[in-house]
C-alpha cells in the first residue's frame, strides 16, 4: 500500500492513540495496531516492523517519561549491599526496584523467548490460544476481585510471571503486556510502577526484535515505520502524564477490565477459529 500525506497522518494519529493506551495501562499497542494496519491494506512484513520500532521507541520515550512524573524510579547503578550479600561482591543487580524488575523482566523474557523456541512446533494453535487467553483472563479477574488489597511485593511470584510472559511472547507473539502488568499488580506492586515497568520493558523486548527483522530481512518499510513511530513518540509523555493523575484504585480497575476483556476475546477468537 502507498502511503500518501494523507495515510501517513492517519497512520500517527492511530499509531498515538495505541501507544497511548498501552503507555496508560500497560497493554495493547501491538494487539490494537497490528490487525488495523493489514486491514487498510498493508502487508505482513511491512506492518510487524514498523509495529516493533513504534512500540520501541514509543516504549523508550514514554518508560523515561514514567520515571519523569515519578511513576517509577529508574537506577541502574549498582545495588553494591545487595550484591555483597547475595553475590559476594560478583555480578550486577541495579539499585532501585522498578529497575530490578525491569531487567528481570528482560532476562526472563530472552530465556522464556528461547524456551518457546523450543516448544512452538509441538504445541497445536488452539491450545496455545486457550492456554493465553485463559492466563490472561485469570490475571485480568484476579486484579479486579482483589484490587482493594495491598500485598507485600514477591519476587518469587514475579519471577514465574515474567518467564511466563515472555514465553507467551516468544510462543505467539501476545500476552505479554496483560501478564507483565497485571503480574506484577498481583505480586504486590503498585499500578502505576506496574504500567511504566511495563512500558519500559516491552520496548527493550521490541528492540532485539526489530533488530532481528533488519538484519535478517532487511527491506524496512521505512515510511511505514516514521507514521508508527511519530505518534508513538508523542503519545509515551501524555501516557505518563496521565497515570501520574490517575487514582490507584481507578487505574487497577482499569488494567484489570482491560485484561480480561483481552482474555475473552483471545478465547473467542479460538472459538470462532
Amino acid at each position: 500500500m502507498e502511503i500518501t500525506y494523507a495515510v501517513f497522518a492517519g497512520v500517527s494519529i492511530v499509531s498515538f492513540l495505541c501507544e497511548y493506551m498501552d503507555a496508560s495501562v500497560g497493554m495493547g499497542y501491538g494487539t490494537t495496531l497490528t490487525p488495523l494496519l493489514l486491514l487498510v491494506g498493508f502487508l505482513p512484513l511491512q506492518v510487524v516492523p514498523s509495529v516493533l520500532l513504534g512500540q520501541l521507541v514509543g516504549g523508550l520515550i514514554g518508560g523515561f517519561s514514567h520515571h519523569k512524573f515519578g511513576n517509577i524510579k529508574l537506577d541502574f547503578r549498582r545495588d553494591e549491599e545487595l550484591i555483597k550479600r547475595k553475590l559476594g561482591g560478583l555480578g550486577y543487580i541495579p539499585a532501585s526496584d522498578d529497575s530490578k524488575i525491569i531487567l528481570l523482566l528482560v532476562i526472563c523474557g530472552a530465556i522464556g523467548a528461547l524456551a518457546a523456541v523450543l516448544f512452538a512446533v509441538n504445541i497445536p494453535r488452539t491450545i496455545l490460544n486457550t492456554y493465553i487467553g485463559l492466563m490472561v483472563l485469570g490475571i485480568g479477574l484476579l486484579t479486579i476481585i482483589y484490587r482493594n488489597r495491598e500485598f507485600t511485593f514477591s519476587w518469587k511470584g514475579f519471577t514465574a510471571i515474567a518467564l511466563l510472559s515472555g514465553f507467551n511472547k516468544g510462543i505467539s507473539g501476545g500476552g505479554y503486556g496483560p501478564l507483565v502488568t497485571g503480574g506484577q499488580i498481583i505480586s504486590g506492586k503498585c499500578a502505576r510502577s506496574s504500567v511504566g515497568n511495563a512500558t519500559l520493558a516491552e520496548a527493550f523486548v521490541c528492540i532485539v526484535a526489530f533488530l532481528s527483522y533488519f538484519i535478517i530481512k532487511g527491506d524496512i518499510y521505512w515510511k511505514l515505520a516514521a507514521a508508527t513511530s511519530i505518534g508513538s513518540i508523542i503519545a509515551g509523555p501524555c501516557a505518563a502524564f496521565t497515570v501520574k493523575k490517575a487514582q490507584s484504585k481507578k487505574l487497577k480497575l482499569a488494567i484489570g477490565i482491560l485484561t480480561t476483556l483481552l482474555g475473552i476475546l483471545t478465547l473467542a477468537n479460538k472459538a470462532s477459529g
